[in-house]
């Protein structure tokens, strides 16, 4: 950083500059029409989900087919059906398909294949938007590739950058992260972006927006024996379309959906708040239903996410709570807690909605009504996971 700014000094009011008139932030507001958010389920089972493709039409080496059967996979999910075979031929792809469709099988697949064709040159790096998904996408790469001596790290934000330095001295054939942690180890001549091959960014809609476009373009700018891209999220933004043009080289396109609607497994509802309506009061009774056993609640900012968490708690329904001021070790155990069982609800902001992968979610709610279309989508992703029926709800004041 080139500033000489002391972050930790507030100016008193005689050395602060006249500027004026303090201006005074807006609150956002939703542009979304509650009424776009009632959809009844059709819920397809496995149908849209499932192919009747088995792995073994693929030719894939014994190690990984072994592992496949070891976790259960024995047919393809139809992401994996028209993806898999053109990424292992080595060309460029542009993937969209619902969450929970198999995307991260979708791209590891290949990587694992080409890792074990060229052990000694081969590196891919997958850039993720949260810390979350990193940590599952390399999860489910360690599952994928035991007994293959393939060896993968994790570098995102909140973690002790020391430690970091030490993994990144052995030979990596998979690199999972976040841009800012990823750009600061570049930055410090550890992360050898030269030697990367492959490249994924998944969730690359949130990836390429406003606040990650820049971080991206340094990352590949800096990729200079980049063979194959490979982009794959579950919406795309028509206003991306010319910076995604310029990251893929005559790509395979492969649209399981349109990138524009939901999940057809997820029951949509609203529940309109009533004028003086307490609508925590409202929120609790919902617990009534047990049904609702594994729920995640959105809120639009962390205060309200503190506080809900909270009161939830004080009420007897078990809550966990992540947001992006929570450190890494802390939202890690509040997911293991939620994937448990150990807690009935997590409340999270955004930061979840893209990188939490917990089975059968039966409920969520937007606490608030999400900014837009987009941030909707992905937050009720996280339920009708898999081909299985989820239930969104959304309060509306």
């Amino acid at each position: 950083m080139n500033s000489t700014t002391n972050r930790n000094t507030k100016p008193t009011s005689s050395s602060r500059p006249n500027r004026g008139p303090r201006q005074v932030q807006k609150k956002k507001v939703s542009t979304l029409d509650p009424n776009l958010l009632i959809k009844k389920a059709k819920p397809t089972g496995q149908k849209g989900f499932q192919s009747k493709t088995s792995f073994t039409s693929l030719s894939l080496s014994k190690g990984l087919m072994n592992n496949l059967a070891t976790k259960g996979y024995v047919n393809m999910t139809n992401i994996q059906e028209q993806s898999v075979a053109p990424l292992l031929e080595g060309r460029d792809m542009l993937g969209i398909s619902n969450t929970g469709s198999g995307k991260t099988g979708a791209f590891l697949i290949p990587i694992i294949e080409h890792a074990l064709q060229d052990k000694n040159q081969f590196t891919a790096l997958i850039v993720t938007p949260t810390r979350e998904l990193a940590l599952q996408i390399e999860e489910e790469f360690k599952s994928l590739s035991k007994g293959m001596n393939l060896y993968s790290a994790t570098f995102i934000g909140g973690t002790n950058i020391n430690t970091d330095m030490k993994v990144l001295s052995r030979k990596l054939h998979v690199i999972v992260g976040t841009p800012g942690r990823l750009l600061d180890l570049a930055s410090r001549r550890l992360l050898k972006l030269n030697q990367v091959k492959t490249l994924v960014l998944d969730e690359f809609d949130r990836m390429l927006d406003m606040g990650f476009v820049n971080d991206v373009k340094k990352l590949v700018g800096a990729m200079t024996q980049r063979r194959q891209t490979m982009l794959f999220s579950a919406t795309l933004e028509a206003s991306q379309k010319a910076l995604i043009n310029s990251l893929l080289n005559n790509p395979v396109e492969v649209k399981i959906n349109s990138g524009v609607t939901t999940n057809e497994n997820i029951e949509q509802g609203i529940i309109r708040v009533p004028e003086g309506k307490d609508k925590f009061v409202l929120l609790a009774d919902l617990f009534q239903d047990r049904g609702m056993d594994k729920v995640i609640i959105f809120t639009e900012t962390k205060r309200l996410a503190d506080k809900l968490s909270k009161k939830l708690n004080q009420s007897g329904i078990k809550s966990g709570l992540i947001h992006g001021n929570k450190s890494q070790n802390f939202r890690n155990k509040t997911i293991e807690q939620f994937k448990s069982g150990e807690t009935r609800v997590l409340v999270a902001t955004d930061v979840a909605a893209r990188g939490i992968d917990v089975a059968d979610v039966s409920h969520v709610i937007n606490y608030q009504l999400p900014m837009t279309m987009d941030s909707y989508i992905h937050r009720i992703g996280r339920t009708g996971r898999a081909g299985k029926t989820g239930h969104a709800l959304t309060f509306v004041n």
